[in-house]
C-alpha cells in the first residue's frame, strides 16, 4: 500500500501561494508594476519594456509576495 502523502503540508503551502498569487495582482494592479511608464502612439521605437521584461518583473514580484506571506 501507498503511505498517504501529507496533505496539510501541501494544502498550507497551495494556501500561501494563493495568498502570494491575489497579493501580486492587488499589488500589480494598483500601482501598474512593471508596465511602461507612458504609452507611445504612432511609428517610433519600441518601449525598454517589452513582453520579457514586463513577464519578468511580475514573477519577481510573485516571488517577493510568497517569502513575505511564509515569512508573516
Amino acid at each position: 500500500m501507498a503511505e498517504p502523502k501529507n496533505t496539510t503540508e501541501d494544502s498550507a503551502k497551495n494556501n500561501q501561494d494563493e495568498v502570494a498569487l491575489e497579493l501580486m495582482k492587488f499589488i500589480a494592479v494598483q500601482t501598474g508594476y512593471g508596465k511602461s511608464s507612458g504609452s507611445q502612439t504612432g511609428f517610433g521605437a519600441k518601449g525598454s519594456n517589452s513582453a520579457d521584461s514586463h513577464a519578468e518583473s511580475l514573477i519577481e514580484l510573485f516571488q517577493r509576495c510568497r517569502k513575505t506571506v511564509k515569512e508573516g
